[in-house]
């Protein structure tokens, strides 16, 4: 939290997050993902994630990459990537 407080007060147009739930007990990576969400909404910053828990980084994103040994595998709109069911059964584990 305190390196995305740091690198707010720059004023930034994009904000680069680099696995921000890593190593992280459950309630914080859910204080993390609300408050990117309120710097999304409320701050007109824009957010370039990579993360692996895709549940959470797909709820949060407008648009998702999927990335399988380096290579994109699929692309386009996050809502719809979550919807699909084979990515949902390959992917996210339900």
């Amino acid at each position: 939290m305190l390196a995305i407080a740091r690198a707010l007060l720059l004023r930034p147009k994009l904000l680069l997050l680099d696995e921000p739930s890593f190593g992280l007990a459950p309630l914080i990576v859910q204080e993390i993902f609300g408050i990117m969400r309120r710097i999304r909404d409320e701050g007109g910053v824009g957010i370039l994630l990579v993360e692996q828990n895709a549940n959470l980084a797909l709820e949060l994103a407008d648009r998702a990459y999927l990335l399988e040994t380096g290579r994109i595998v699929v692309s386009g709109p996050a809502a719809e990537i979550r919807q699909d069911e084979s990515i949902r059964r390959s992917y996210l584990g339900y």
